[in-house]
């Protein structure tokens, strides 16, 4: 399967011209073949000083299939075991690039591609995806997240030249990877909901047809699921097309807005570990779980909402709850800074008074919890708290804590305006 770039990159309804950096993008059987293809006398030859970056589990998939592109590239395989992308790997890689690199090639999943991608930015050199796992919906996005000092940022990166997803290997990743990239996609129901209400609220920019990108997304992995789940190529092409769909969106908005909101802010939240102990969990697996929270609290404040038992009160100071749990890891000033001003002081009251039915509606489309539940089930994504390491007791200081770590407006973070009677 060839996905044809220009079909994204031309003048859209919402009066904007979404501008797509990647060339080339190949999800089939054999793609690392058309990649071998493009270094030796396609448009990748002139790239004469090649670095490709691995991990050790990424390396025992692809050293076979990709013999003869790892014996034209300087390679540099990093430990999996505690991988992130953080500032102590961007050092490392560093220290191991030679001067003349002209080309980065990422072997891996997110983690391998967020740092690829912050290097290729930092270093003015274009890169090209070589996604391991359908675990994730950033190989062509232009932000990375990485963590710096402990907190977790979205930073200017860049995006591929060109993606070959050869699903040889891809379908042949550990099935919790490729549950991780369906937990990913299966998030977009809450994060596209949060920016259909910042745009109701505040008249924040949205794109229509960006929206009915990610909505496909969403439908092309929800009519396939059990086919996903156990491996058939076909539908695990499917799942990379869906992820590399999403990146797309993200691509033509230059951020994440589209494909991350409120049940990202909970895995951020859990991944910079102010609440909670280091967890074994997957970026996906905590994004399926922090879906399922966020959309039963959702669910709770649509029904109060109809019941008229919800109201609107003054928004109050979390000062002393920042300090406490941000505080501790020394991680006060960068939230405090990411949220000033107080996103809450763009919504007027009376807008939000007139747009709570409204809301109640858009909160009525999303899929009922226990249908969720039952989708993330057939594709063996992570469902409860407990299956990350977590307790029911952190529940309530995440959902309160988490708007804080992403300055972007979501109706988790709108709800602080609300006050539900009656329970």
């Amino acid at each position: 399967m060839r996905v044809d770039t220009d079909d994204f990159g031309r003048p859209c309804r919402c009066g904007r011209e979404h501008h797509i950096e990647v060339k080339e993008i190949i999800i089939e059987e054999g793609a690392v073949k058309k990649l071998e293809e493009a270094m030796s006398d396609g448009f990748l030859k002139e790239y004469i000083s090649p670095l490709l970056i691995c991990d050790t589990n990424t390396l025992k998939a692809t050293e076979e299939c990709m013999e003869d592109i790892y014996d034209r590239c300087q390679v540099l395989t990093l430990d999996a075991e505690g991988l992130h992308a953080d500032e102590h790997a961007v050092e490392i890689v560093e220290n191991y690039m030679e001067e003349d690199i002209d080309l980065i090639l990422a072997v891996g999943s997110g983690t391998i591609h967020d740092i690829s991608r912050y290097l290729a930015y930092q270093y003015k050199i274009p890169f090209i995806s070589v996604p391991t796992a359908a675990s994730v919906d950033g190989f062509v996005s232009n932000v990375a997240a990485m963590t710096w000092k402990g907190l977790k940022k979205t930073v200017p990166a860049v995006a591929p030249l060109a993606v070959f997803a050869d699903t040889d290997i891809f379908a042949h990743a550990p099935r919790r990877l490729t549950a991780s990239g369906v937990s990913d996609l299966l998030g977009k129901y809450i994060c596209l909901a949060d920016w259909k209400i910042a745009s109701l609220l505040t008249g924040e920019y949205i794109c229509s047809e960006i929206i009915e990108m990610e909505e496909k997304a969403l439908k092309t992995v929800c009519s396939c699921v059990k086919g996903i789940a156990s491996g058939e190529p076909e539908d695990c092409e499917k799942l990379m097309y869906a992820l590399i769909l999403s990146g797309l969106a993200m691509q033509m908005v230059g951020n994440s807005r589209p494909a991350s909101c409120a049940e990202h802010h909970l895995s951020h939240l859990w991944e910079m570990e102010v609440v909670n102990g280091p967890l074994d969990a997957l970026h996906g697996e905590k994004v399926s779980v922090g879906t399922l929270l966020v959309l039963r609290e959702y669910k709770r404040l649509a029904r109060a909402i109809r019941e008229e038992r919800c109201q609107l009160k003054a928004c109050e100071e979390d000062s002393a709850l920042l300090e406490k749990y941000f505080g501790s890891k020394g991680l006060l000033e960068g939230i405090q800074k990411e949220n000033d001003p107080e996103l809450l002081r763009e919504i007027n009251p009376s807008r939000l008074a007139d747009c709570l039915e409204m809301i109640a509606e858009m909160i009525q489309e999303l899929p009922e919890e226990e249908e969720l539940f039952h989708l993330m089930e057939l594709a063996g994504c992570k469902k409860s708290v407990y299956e990350i390491g977590l307790t029911d007791e952190i529940v309530p200081v995440s959902l309160r804590l988490a708007p804080y770590v992403r300055r972007r407006l979501s109706f988790l973070r709108v709800s602080r305006l609300l006050d539900v009677k009656g329970e």
